[in-house]
């Protein structure tokens, strides 16, 4: 490079200087925070005196920042000598404001995602303030100019549209979408297909009611990943039926349970819980795949994820994906997965036919005595499959001792009313609550939880389940374990001279000295409780140098005389 042209760069580099230090700081800056429904530009313009020649509008930000600098220079005697430095603010700067103005432009054909994008890489470049005051002051006020614009973009697009239809759920596809595809394609492919062919038994009744509450009628598909749009589905949380209720959830929105109903399993009442449960999500956190998150996991898990966020608009579901549950960040991708397969199945390498099957159309007739409904499926010669399924939330098949608004194939009420006497009246279920007793034990050295299991005669999985035991089935002496006990009656251990049927195969025949052959989890203190014999003993006639024991080692074992 020249010295000629050195020295243009370093007159243009101190201009640029000097330029940025008398730009605007935030003091002045004030965004209405009451009109996030469209773009600031727009109303400008509707403020225009009408009699004016019309002139080229400046875009709202940048009449913002004006303004603000206006109003600072008229406060500053220092900075009115600056006009001309102040109204040609730096290259930073201009890159900001195109890039707002850019946002506008895409937040008014639609496109939120678009508008967001340039809003974050806007963020992005005037993130570092390079330690200059005034800098530092003028970005602040494209910061917080930024912040006000996602907000106002994410306040329009939770909005419901006035036909009561809420905005579509982004049908997304990206690497975490795509590896679900591939679960679907290959081992969970029969899953997908079974669950796929049981849906066209709800798809009417679903529908329905999504359309009723204005939802996206992709969330049909829900219960595909929630259950298999299985009504019995069970899981290891103990949640409940096609939209999946822990019991606390759904007594929250209204699903009763006692020892005849629990309404989680009926198909009608669980919809429109999940779906009033769906609207509160969505009235929450605005972003449809975040509010599948919450349904997931729990709402207060989410907001907990939220306010761990630095950055107080980065709260959408891609934002959140990798602070979540694992359980959680596979559930939306694989709700993603659903929607793509069944909109273009031909393209994954799936044929899905319809598939009626039952009808599900009923109506209602009131009873008020005990039946079983086999019973009256034979009586009204209809499908038992179909009344089971429009009475799913009979806990035992069978009607309640009091008056129960019951559901039958539509069409079959004449006949009911014809055979309604001439069904059997059932006995009560009898109800029987799985109560176990327990007993407290001091586990004491050389205790292990299979000799423990073998001395009051249960096993080892029901001692890890009382007492939460990690696979390793670790205890210490000195701990306090519950013991289960054998049938319901009272745990207690074997009797003092009467040896196990291990200790009577083990000296079978009258032998004087039997062999013992260690098994897994045995330890010398258990064996020697067993065989009745002390530990001293053993060790002696086993030469034994310590009390550890290996699996598949044989031991002599006195034999009792009897």
């Amino acid at each position: 490079m020249s010295l000629e042209a050195l020295i243009r760069t370093a007159v243009k580099c101190f201009a640029v200087f000097f330029l940025v230090a008398g730009c605007a700081g935030s003091d002045a800056l004030v965004v209405s925070s009451d009109r996030p429904q469209q773009p600031v530009a727009a109303e400008m313009k509707k403020e225009e005196p009408a009699k004016e020649p019309q002139a080229a509008v400046e875009p709202a930000p940048k009449m913002e920042i004006r303004r603000a600098e206006e109003a600072r220079s008229q406060d500053n005697p220092e900075t009115q000598n600056s006009t001309t430095a102040e109204e040609d603010c730096p290259d930073l700067t201009e890159k900001a404001l195109a890039m707002i103005e850019e946002a506008d432009e895409s937040w008014k054909k639609g496109d939120i995602e678009g508008a967001i994008e340039t809003l974050d890489a806007a963020y992005r470049l005037v993130l570092d303030t390079n330690g200059d005051t005034e800098s530092a002051r003028q970005k602040d006020d494209l910061r917080l100019l930024i912040a006000r614009r996602v907000l106002a973009i994410y306040s329009s697009s939770q909005t419901i549209r006035a036909n009561g239809t809420a905005s579509e759920i982004p049908r997304l596809l990206n690497a975490d979408v795509e590896k679900e595809i591939r679960s679907f394609q290959g081992p969970e492919r029969e899953f997908f297909l079974s669950s796929y062919q049981r849906s066209w038994l709800y798809r009417e009744l679903i529908t329905g009611e999504l359309n009723k509450a204005g939802l996206p009628p992709e969330l049909f598909w829900l219960p595909l990943v929630e259950s298999g749009f299985k009504v019995g589905a069970l899981s290891r949380a103990r949640a409940l039926g096609l939209w999946q209720f822990i019991p606390s959830t759904g007594y929250k929105f209204g699903l009763v349970r006692d020892e005849w109903v629990d309404e989680r399993m009926d198909i009608l009442k669980s919809t429109q819980a999940a779906i009033a449960y769906l609207k509160e999500l969505h009235s929450m956190f605005g972003d449809w795949l975040t509010v599948l998150a919450a349904y997931n996991c729990g709402e207060g898990r989410v907001l907990r994820v939220i306010a761990r966020q630095h950055i107080n608009h980065f709260d959408r579901f891609w934002d959140l994906y990798y602070q979540l549950p694992n359980e959680t960040a596979r559930y939306v991708p694989r709700f993603l997965a659903t929607l793509h397969i069944i909109q273009d199945p031909a393209k994954y390498g799936f044929e899905l036919a319809e598939a009626p099957g039952v009808s599900l159309r009923y109506e209602t007739v009131t009873v008020n005595k005990v039946m079983k409904l086999s019973d009256i499926a034979l009586k009204l010669e209809a499908s038992q499959e179909a009344i089971n399924i429009m009475n799913s939330e009979l806990r035992h098949k069978v009607t309640p001792d009091r008056e129960y608004a019951m559901r039958i194939p539509q069409g079959a009420l004449e006949k009911f009313n014809q055979v309604y006497e001439e069904i059997p009246e059932s006995a009560k279920p009898v109800v029987r609550f799985a109560q176990r007793t327990f007993i407290s034990y001091r586990v004491r050295p050389g205790d292990t939880v299979s000799s423990i299991a073998r001395k009051y005669g249960v096993t080892v999985k029901d001692v890890n389940a009382a007492n939460n035991l990690g696979k390793n089935n670790i205890i210490r002496a000195g701990r306090v374990i519950r013991v289960p006990a054998r049938g319901g009656g009272i745990a207690s251990p074997r009797q003092a001279g009467a040896p196990s049927s291990r200790a009577a195969g083990c000296c079978a025949g009258g032998v004087a000295i039997g062999v013992y052959q260690v098994r897994a989890g045995d330890s010398l203190w258990g064996i020697s409780r067993q065989f009745n014999v002390s530990m001293e003993k053993l060790r002696k006639m086993n030469q034994l140098k310590s009390d550890t024991l290996q699996a598949g080692m044989k031991l002599k074992i006195p034999c009792l005389k009897t």
